[in-house]
C-alpha cells in the first residue's frame, strides 16, 4: 500500500510477551521482542530496549499490565489495541535507514490518535511508525481523502482553473491560489477521470475535509492541516 498525508487507519498489534528493563517517573522500558541489534550500523547504538511512556496520551503501544505496576525483571506484554490513527507526514528512505536495528525501515509514517488535530505552531508531534520495520501491525485504510485522485495529477475546477493535486490539503493552482470549487476533470495523470467526475459531481472540497474530520474523530471546530 502506497501511504500519503491525511491517510485515516486502522491499527492494531498482538500482545507480545518480554520482559521489563527499567521503570521511571516518565517511561517504562522493555525488551522489544520485534527487532534485532544492528550490527553494522554505524554510528548509531541500540541497546534493544524500548521506552514507553507511561503517561503521554499519544502513546500507541500499551503494557499489559498497565505501567503503573510494573517494576524491573517483570513479564509482561506488550501491543497496540485496536485503535483509529490519521498519517501527517510520510518519509521513505532510500536506502533503508540506518537505526540500529533490524529490520531498517524504509518507510515512516508520522501519525495522531483519532481525535487529535495536527498543530502547525507545534514543535513536534505525533507517534513515527514503520509499517516495514518488523512490527507486526496491520495497517487497514479506513479513509482516504480524495481517494479518486493520484498525488501529481492535474485537474481543471468548474472555473476551468487548472491545478496540482499535491495532496489532499496540498494544492497547487497553475495561475496563483485561490478556491478550487467542484466538479472537478482530470487533465493529466493517474486517476480515472470517470471516476474523479462522477466523485466530484455534487458536494465540495470543504465537505471531503468534513468526511475527513468525522473519520479522524476531530471536532468540527479544529483546524485542518
Amino acid at each position: 500500500m502506497i501511504y500519503r498525508v491525511g491517510d485515516v487507519l486502522r491499527i492494531s498489534c498482538p500482545f507480545t510477551p518480554t520482559v521489563v528493563t527499567g521503570v521511571d517517573e516518565a517511561y517504562v522500558s522493555v525488551r522489544w521482542p520485534w527487532w534485532e541489534i544492528d550490527p553494522d550500523a554505524e554510528g548509531v547504538r541500540w541497546n534493544g530496549e524500548v521506552a514507553l511512556g507511561r503517561a503521554d496520551p499519544d502513546e500507541l503501544y500499551m503494557t499489559d499490565p498497565a505501567s503503573p505496576r510494573l517494576a524491573p525483571g517483570d513479564t509482561c506484554r506488550v501491543g497496540i489495541p485496536a485503535r483509529i490513527i490519521h498519517v501527517i507526514e510520510v518519509h521513505e528512505y532510500e536506502p533503508p535507514q540506518e537505526a540500529g536495528w533490524l529490520p531498517r525501515p524504509s518507510l515512516s509514517l508520522l501519525v495522531l490518535r483519532v481525535g487529535e488535530a495536527p498543530d502547525v505552531a507545534a514543535e513536534f508531534q505525533g507517534t513515527s511508525i514503520e509499517p516495514d520495520g518488523g512490527v507486526p501491525f496491520p495497517l487497514e485504510l479506513f479513509f482516504r481523502p480524495y481517494a479518486f485522485l493520484e498525488v501529481g495529477d492535474d485537474v481543471a475546477d468548474a472555473a476551468g482553473r487548472a491545478w496540482r493535486f499535491d495532496g489532499p490539503w496540498t494544492w497547487a493552482a497553475y495561475d496563483g491560489a485561490g478556491e478550487v470549487p467542484w466538479p472537478l476533470a482530470l487533465l493529466v495523470g493517474g486517476a480515472d477521470p470517470a471516476a474523479v467526475a462522477a466523485a466530484t459531481a455534487t458536494g465540495s472540497h470543504e465537505a471531503e475535509v468534513t468526511r475527513w474530520r468525522r473519520a479522524a474523530g476531530l471536532q468540527d471546530d479544529a483546524q485542518s492541516r
